[in-house]
């Protein structure tokens, strides 16, 4: 009797849902009945816990019910939500970013070379960052101007270090959290973006390859494609310009770095015998000068 009470919570429940949701999947509406029966939720309850669960969004973590090969189809809606025969869509998840990704030497020197690609790299001055499309100037980095630039040839509302276009930074701003536009927040943008298209893993070994930069031609139009064009049929840097400045680059960046751990090396040594004891005197006189 409770058992079909449930059943019918579940029902009147679902019926009036916009979509079909996994709670109303009958496996799903199964278990949810045994679980509400142990719990032992009168009717007005479970329809209350319902609502907040599909409200606070947990269905995410459910495990999604068995479809049959109809249903696993994406694209397209069912008209009512009790046809458990039609097809369903899901939206797909979006990937967990971390809150901000580690910049190496090697992952500079990428972010570098897009830019060097895109036409933002000023010698690596910092107004790079404040470049539209066409070559004029942002007035501020407080968000992405979202401002439609022309040339000889083109048009295009594409702005900052990595030429981000409008809907392109909304996605990533979304995912990640970010707020304004400046230049750390662009870096840790380009480096999602890297990410999305599954090219970390290749920037990380330090070598800019065919197959590194034509994963990247999807993203920005002026990394050629495995065959050497572009992504999108627009003006494209060469393979083997981009891979000497990615090299060149990078070496200076390694150097640099290793020249400041040495710095702080130093500075620990000279700093490690603060006081005028004996014993401090002693060290000193020992260690090298």
């Amino acid at each position: 009797m409770a058992d079909r009470q449930i059943g019918a919570g579940l029902e009147s429940w679902c019926t009036p849902t916009p979509i079909a949701h996994p709670y109303c999947f009958p496996a799903v509406a199964r278990e949810l009945s045994k679980l509400f029966q142990i719990i032992r939720l009168d009717l007005p309850s479970l329809r209350l816990l319902l609502s907040a669960l599909l409200t606070l969004g947990i269905s995410a973590s459910l495990p999604a019910p068995s479809l049959g090969a109809e249903q696993r189809e994406e694209g397209s809606v069912p008209q009512s939500p009790r046809q458990f025969g039609q097809r369903v869509a899901f939206l797909p998840r979006v990937p967990a970013a971390p809150q901000t990704f580690a910049i190496t030497p090697e992952r500079r020197a990428l972010l570098n070379t897009i830019r060097y690609a895109e036409g933002t790299w000023a010698d690596g001055h910092p107004r790079g960052y404040w470049i539209m499309f066409g070559g004029s100037m942002m007035t501020s980095l407080h968000r992405h101007p979202n401002q439609v630039n022309h040339s000889a040839r083109y048009s295009s509302a594409a702005a900052g270090a990595y030429q981000f276009m409008p809907f392109t930074w909304a996605r990533v701003q979304r995912a990640m959290g970010l707020r304004g536009f400046h230049p750390e927040v662009q870096d840790q943008a380009a480096l999602f973006l890297v990410r999305l298209r599954k090219a970390l893993p290749l920037a990380d070994r330090g070598e800019l390859t065919r197959e590194l930069a034509a994963r990247l031609a999807p993203e920005w139009a002026s990394f050629p494609t495995m065959a050497g064009h572009s992504y999108y049929g627009q003006p494209v840097k060469k393979f083997h310009d981009l891979q000497r400045f990615y090299q060149a680059n990078l070496a200076k960046l390694r150097a640099e770095e290793q020249s400041s751990q040495w710095e702080d090396v130093a500075i620990q040594r000279r700093n490690n015998c603060p006081d005028n004891s004996l014993d401090c005197q002693l060290r000193r006189t020992a260690s090298p000068r």
